[in-house]
């Protein structure tokens, strides 16, 4: 045995099967092709651009002037006491709903709160269902030793589960987590199936208050929440059934709306015994949110008009990016079998490359991952199959993002696709 295999079997059991992210493996390449001298469109990762995409001057400013005045120390744990009430004030004034500031958990941003509620709540062996794309929800199970349930979803659904999928497993299930709009579909839950999943925990805890066996709970991730388009609406536990405030626990954060990813500000809210397990799991992490970007955030929160002008103008730089995508490749499918769905919602387009058993110079692409390298290698474009959202079964399915490129960037890239597709032999019986 080497010195380093030697090493490696003192790793934990978890760490030892924990899988490294698919889509670092991604960006590895494109990185490599970048370094070549290739001309790549990356829609890989769900990030932004600042040139195409910088934050508020409202957020920026502030932020100089909190780093300008001093505020370079710990904040608080949970957060500081003026975020906390802004926050609440911001879900009142655009939701409809108030929480109480001690529901409020302030993190470096989203993951650490999602990570968080886990570890707040679920126990080795305890039950989490999901619906399969998911982000991350398979690694938190896998790291706390749930026993997960991926309920398979797909475009006909719109990527979210109907009840058939869900009740068999309420019963005997601690968390359910749901993200809308989804990462990585880009679509938007509907409010009649979110009301039906919702007034069943609410019955279900009801149940359960008689039994004496503990609540199921809802981790609502709306990190995107804020980014839908057209007359779509965005939906939410407590508004479609106000019972729901004792039983979700809301994800939340500045990164994607206001395109401020790197300066790591995210909020849970949720019954007040959950804020509290959560804050004690973070304390322990040390996973608080910087001190100069917590009061920027809250000059932020509080300025209404500066939110309402920024959110329009992200709006409609993403989704003008999503449609041009979406309007290519739809006519790319009168003549090949791709298509996307419409967007809805974040900075994402779900598309579908019915490629397998197409030829390129002898060769059929017969995997997913092989039509994934095609696409890369001879068009320039990077994205992600939803198989890296834990989604086997929608093995032709892909994420493009939209939020690292330029409209000329995606113009230009949809020329070579054009090529990339005219490039390919149809397929032969013996193929498929």
């Amino acid at each position: 045995m080497s010195n380093t295999d030697f090493i490696a079997t003192g790793l934990s059991p978890m760490a030892s099967v924990l899988k490294p992210s698919s889509i670092l493996a991604i960006a590895a390449r494109v990185r490599e092709l970048v370094a070549q001298g290739r001309e790549i469109c990356n829609l890989t990762i769900g990030d932004f651009k600042p040139s195409e995409y910088p934050i508020p001057d409202a957020l920026r400013h502030a932020q100089v002037e909190a780093l300008e005045s001093g505020y370079t120390n710990y904040p608080p744990s949970n957060g500081i006491a003026e975020l906390r009430e802004a926050i609440t004030d911001f879900y009142e004034a655009r939701l409809g709903w108030r929480a109480d500031p001690l529901q409020v958990t302030v993190a470096s941003g989203a993951r650490p709160l999602l990570y968080a509620c886990y570890r707040a709540l679920v126990a080795p062996d305890d039950k989490v269902v999901y619906a399969a794309p998911s982000w991350n929800n398979n690694h938190y199970s896998k790291m706390l030793g749930a026993n997960e349930v991926q309920l398979k979803v797909g475009p006909e659904d719109n990527f979210f589960p109907k009840p058939e999928l869900w009740e068999p497993h309420l019963r005997d299930t601690r968390l359910f987590a749901v993200n809308s709009p989804l990462n990585p579909s880009g679509t938007c839950i509907d409010a009649d199936a979110l009301k039906g999943l919702c007034e069943q925990i609410v019955a279900e805890n009801m149940r359960r208050q008689t039994t004496g066996d503990r609540p199921l709970f809802l981790m609502y991730d709306q990190i995107y929440w804020l980014l839908t388009f057209g007359d779509v609406k965005h939906v939410d536990p407590v508004s479609v059934c106000p019972e729901m405030a004792d039983y979700t626990i809301y994800v939340d954060g500045i990164s994607k709306a206001f395109a401020s990813t790197g300066l790591r500000l995210g909020w849970g809210v949720s019954p007040k015994p959950i804020a509290q397990a959560m804050n004690r799991v973070l304390g322990h992490v040390g996973a608080w949110a910087p001190h100069p970007c917590q009061k920027a955030t809250t000059r932020l929160l509080d300025d209404a008009g500066a939110v309402d002008t920024y959110l329009a103008w992200i709006r409609n730089e993403a989704n003008d990016r999503l449609q041009l995508l979406h309007d290519r490749i739809t006519a790319l499918g009168e003549r090949y079998p791709v298509r996307a769905l419409a967007p809805e919602g974040a900075i994402y387009l779900s598309v579908e490359l019915g490629l397998r058993g197409y030829v390129h110079d002898g060769k059929v692409l017969e995997t997913p991952d092989d039509v994934r390298a095609y696409i890369l290698d001879e068009s320039g474009i990077a994205m992600v199959p939803f198989t890296a959202f834990g989604a086997g079964h929608a093995t032709d399915w892909y994420r493009l993002s939209v939020g690292a490129v330029s409209r000329q960037d995606l113009t230009a890239a949809m020329d070579r696709l054009q090529v990339a597709l005219d490039a390919l032999a149809a397929p032969v019986a013996a193929a498929l």
